[in-house]
């Protein structure tokens, strides 16, 4: 009950006199109940009508539906009432929403800040707050301390008693401010402390890694060949990683990297160095597009080295996929190339000594796991991101891997020209995209259904695509590709875009991730306000991928001004580290995830967003061993339904 926060918050703590009321505010009075009576209207509604005094005037306090009342609301009674005001035949009358008898000197629901609870089915928000109050008289003594007055001094926390008092009743907003400082900080505290452990044990419990210190001049042979130089945040990243590989103990990173930093090629000089050692890699991506675009850059990264690749899907025929499966386990292919098909039972390797896995929020925990375990020996372990993560998040969500971000592009690149219109501009678009067409660009058209629905009146990228085809540009080739597709025709789809054979892509989300055509220069997204920020600009890593300017409209008529301020984020940034700050502050941790599953807890106390100071504080205070880690596990094992069960999904 103790973490049983209270979701928010009534300021009770003024009490007004009935000569002071005014109508249509809510207010809460002291007063003494003069008469009591139930009257019931022509439709059988039953009204607690009590004349109710304290000194200054008189008023009628009135209940619905609660006829049950009178036995308790008896002449002579003090009240603490609280409702809305509303003036009726010139004289003023109180609906009651919550009322209190004055009984000693505790008073809970008036006259305080007064906690709101999260209502249970037969517990109604007035028993909870008793129940709390309760059980803090009996247990909130007993509950430890585990913050020595030290750390406390230094980031002016209170004590943790006051804090479980100041939380459930607070003496002032104050109070209330001071208690959730200090619960939130021990809240991230205990978060950090669980991953920290669960990282420590996994890595006594795992078989010793290998020391990858081989490889240095296939290294130097791959980066020698490639058609660029690597940008400085890439050999930074590629120096981290090295460093890991050269260690006894597993390899366990995060690289984050915008949309076309170049993280494919940091993971071929890691598969490369891995390789050169004698051992294996299985690279695992999301989806079939993106497998094959992963297998095509690695198999011309490596031309000329004699490695072996081999690429392994769903849509792998099935004499290919048992000669492919066969090799991998008896170690004749070296970098093997998947999507979930990955982890599939029968799949095996000789001597698999580096998994990396692409996209990796996509996969659950479950199934990053069970791609590592395939190795005789534990494997290091990379896994990307092309989702700018808030620094915060990163830290929570992530706190068991080390992170490593590529903050900054290849050379060469213009940026992509962002801009938010309204749909009466359509026919300035059409004619934007013809001339697009007409020099030899393509062009996508993102839209947020794949088919019309009667609940959402939103533009379907098959309706779209009907429009455009027969109606716009019957001399083009207009495509579709959606979710809902086979994987065959997914494929025919991209390769005919990738091969210019289709000038405008109608399509949905499914281009998110995993297609690159350095030829599509406008992305097109319809309906814009019904995406996120983050998503926005995953779909505009689509253009600009190539050397030519490149343009993304967002085309949508918001209803709010705040729906319209959070589109035009995306035409003043095109970091999207920035983009995913300002995603996270508007949607908060869930949403901007996406999921919950993935071990994000939901805190009850702490806010990701305002408490990144507090989150900074913890991690230092841990790194400084300032608290005494047997009080860590005792309070983690005191709240193991709330912490431990999320380190460790």
């Amino acid at each position: 009950m103790l973490w049983h926060a209270p979701r928010h918050y009534f300021d009770r703590s003024h009490v007004t006199p009935i000569n002071q009321l005014v109508p249509g505010q809510q207010s809460t009075i002291k007063v003494v109940i003069k008469a009591v009576k139930v009257d019931t209207t022509r439709r059988g509604m039953k009204i607690v009508r009590a004349l109710v005094e304290d000194g200054t005037g008189m008023i009628y306090a009135l209940w619905f539906n609660q006829p049950y009342l009178k036995r308790s609301l008896r002449p002579g009674t003090a009240v603490f009432l609280t409702g809305n005001i509303q003036s009726s035949r010139g004289r003023l009358e109180m609906t009651v929403r919550e009322h209190e008898k004055v009984e000693g000197n505790t008073v809970l629901g008036a006259a305080r800040i007064v906690p709101v609870y999260r209502a249970t089915e037969g517990l109604g928000v007035r028993n909870l707050r008793g129940i709390a109050y309760q059980v803090l008289q009996d247990y909130a003594g007993d509950y430890p301390e585990i913050l020595p007055a030290g750390v406390r001094e230094r980031h002016d926390l209170i004590d943790i008693h006051s804090a479980w008092w100041n939380l459930h009743f607070p003496k002032s907003s104050t109070h209330l401010e001071a208690a959730r400082r200090r619960l939130a900080f021990e809240e991230m505290l205990l978060w950090q402390w669980a991953l920290f452990s669960h990282r420590e044990q996994r890595r006594k419990d795992s078989s010793v890694g290998v020391p990858h210190r081989g490889g240095q001049e296939l290294v130097k042979l791959i980066a020698k060949g490639l058609p660029f130089a690597l940008t400085s945040a890439q050999a930074r990243v590629v120096r981290e990683i090295f460093a890991d590989l050269a260690q006894e103990r597993p390899m366990n990173r995060l690289v984050q990297g915008d949309v076309g930093s170049g993280k494919t090629v940091v993971a071929a000089l890691a598969a490369v160095r891995v390789v050169g050692g004698g051992f294996q890699i299985a690279f695992m991506a999301p989806t079939e597009i993106l497998a094959v675009q992963h297998y095509q850059a690695l198999a011309s990264v490596m031309i000329g080295t004699g490695i072996k690749i081999a690429l392994l899907t769903g849509k792998t025929p099935a004499a290919e996929k048992k000669r492919i499966i066969a090799d991998t386990a008896e170690g004749r292919i070296d970098i093997l190339v998947g999507t979930h098909a990955l982890i599939e039972e029968q799949v095996s390797f000789a001597r698999l000594g580096l998994v990396v896995i692409d996209e990796q929020q996509r996969f659950g925990v479950r199934q990053r796991a069970s791609l590592a375990e395939k190795g005789t020996v534990h494997p290091d372990v990379l896994v990307m991101t092309a989702t700018p993560i808030p620094r915060t998040l990163a830290l929570t969500y992530y706190g068991e891997l080390d992170v490593s971000i590529i903050d900054e592009m290849p050379p060469g690149r213009k940026k992509v020209k962002t801009i938010v219109v309204k749909p009466g501009i359509k026919q300035r678009l059409y004619r934007f995209i013809a001339q697009t067409v007409a020099q030899g660009k393509q062009v996508y058209v993102v839209c947020p259904l794949v088919e019309e629905s009667e609940k959402q009146d939103l533009h379907s990228a098959t309706t779209l695509r009907h429009i455009l085809a027969n109606q716009v540009f019957p001399h083009l080739q207009v495509g579709l590709l959606h979710g809902k597709m086979k994987s065959d025709e997914k494929e025919a789809v991209t390769a005919a875009f990738r091969r210019g054979e289709i000038h405008i892509l109608v399509t949905t989300t499914v281009i998110e991730v995993g297609i690159d055509v350095p030829n599509a220069t406008v992305m097109i997204v319809v309906h814009a306000e019904r995406f996120g920020l983050s998503q926005l600009h995953q779909l505009r890593g689509r253009v600009g991928r190539g050397e030519d300017q490149s343009y993304c409209i967002l085309v949508s008529d918001p209803r709010t001004a705040d729906s319209w301020k959070r589109l035009k984020i995306m035409e003043k940034t095109s970091d999207g580290f920035e983009v995913a700050e300002q995603d996270l502050a508007l949607r908060g941790p869930g949403d901007f995830l996406g999921v919950r599953q993935h071990g994000l807890p939901e805190f009850k106390v702490a806010d990701l967003i305002k408490d990144t100071s507090l989150l900074d504080a913890a991690r230092r205070e841990l790194a400084a061993g300032s608290i005494e880690r047997e009080l860590l596990n005792d309070l983690l094992l005191l709240q193991r339904d709330f912490l431990s069960h999320y380190a460790n999904n």
